[in-house]
């Protein structure tokens, strides 16, 4: 009985730790989402605009371009990520 109260505990710990984890990478990649959105391309664009990229401003080319970009890199960093995490903790689709 103790036994099974132990891996129960042990279980609970791990799915913890694994959710933790998973809101972790979620909270980073929403940070880095909105400050390259809303900072470089709203906030910090007058700052930028002196940088040419495509023959445009870099704070136009990041709120037209640069975030939908790093949005599709943050699709894949949080797909190989998550994977590694389930590797990690042995819930890894097959």
């Amino acid at each position: 009985m103790a036994d099974h109260t132990t891996k129960a505990a042990q279980t609970a710990e791990a799915d913890k730790g694994y959710w933790q984890a998973n809101v972790r990478i979620i909270l980073v990649s929403l940070v880095i989402w909105a400050v390259v959105s809303f900072g470089f391309g709203i906030l910090l664009r007058p700052m930028l605009s002196g940088i040419a990229v495509g023959g445009t401003d870099l704070g136009f080319w990041f709120a037209q371009q640069g975030s939908i970009l790093v949005f599709l890199g943050l699709i894949f960093f949080y797909a190989f990520r998550m994977n590694k995490l389930d590797r990690e903790f042995g819930v890894e689709e097959e």
